[in-house]
């Protein structure tokens, strides 16, 4: 194993899994601010995105050729309150379980105390879905029948093809564009839909540009 390597892999061993509250303050300002007022669901979802990607902090590691983290640091592990909001208790089991703890530090349980918890309580889309869920399916719930996948887990573990292996961005915003000019305000009633998705494919594609940029 060459030194560079053994560094790496000594410092990945090293490194405490850890909460970090980044990811979360920043969709929290965002959605708190008026560009999330008066836009359809996929271009807020697709603008939250651009400005998650523009604002997170660049974690580039000494020695790292291949770079890239989800969060400020390695095992640095984002929230995602608008998905399942953790309690203050969720975030003391993560950091004093026997079993993989997750350090959460004084700054961000008190973020989550004052303004995450607070601003998504009942808009998640967790809180959502079991405002809506008969008291059968609660009852069932609470007694281990089923669980709720995300309330455990990140999204993403879905790679959608081999598109990203093939084609660069701006390919893909030359297909989005193509795609846009196509659409038939006339004769297809989904058309002003259609049109507000390939708009947020397109920011989504910005921000995924932007995001490499910054590492560059």
């Amino acid at each position: 194993m060459r030194d560079r390597i053994k560094t790496l892999r000594e410092c990945s061993t090293a490194a405490r899994p850890s909460i970090s509250c980044e990811r979360a303050k920043l969709v929290t300002e965002f959605y708190r601010s008026h560009e999330a007022d008066c836009v359809s669901v996929p271009v807020k979802r697709a603008l939250a995105f651009h400005y998650i990607m523009a604002n997170k902090a660049i974690s580039i590691q000494d020695d790292e050729l291949i770079i890239g983290e989800r969060g400020p640091a390695p095992k640095a592990t984002p929230t995602y309150p608008e998905i399942c909001i953790h309690t203050l208790n969720d975030l003391d089991i993560l950091h004093s379980r026997e079993k993989i703890p997750y350090s959460v530090d004084k700054e961000c349980r008190l973020l989550y105390e004052k303004e995450i918890i607070p601003f998504w309580r009942g808009k998640s889309m967790r809180d959502r879905i079991f405002s809506e869920i008969s008291d059968d399916w609660k009852a069932a719930y609470e007694a281990g029948i089923f669980t709720e996948f995300q309330e455990q887990r990140t999204p993403g573990h879905t790679v959608l093809g081999d598109k990203i292996y093939k084609k660069g961005f701006l390919d893909i915003k030359r297909d989005i564009a193509e795609s846009s000019e196509r659409l038939d305000f006339y004769c297809d009633r989904d058309a002003l839909d259609k049109r507000d998705e390939l708009k947020a494919m397109e920011i989504a594609a910005d921000a995924l540009i932007l995001f490499a940029q910054r590492h560059a």
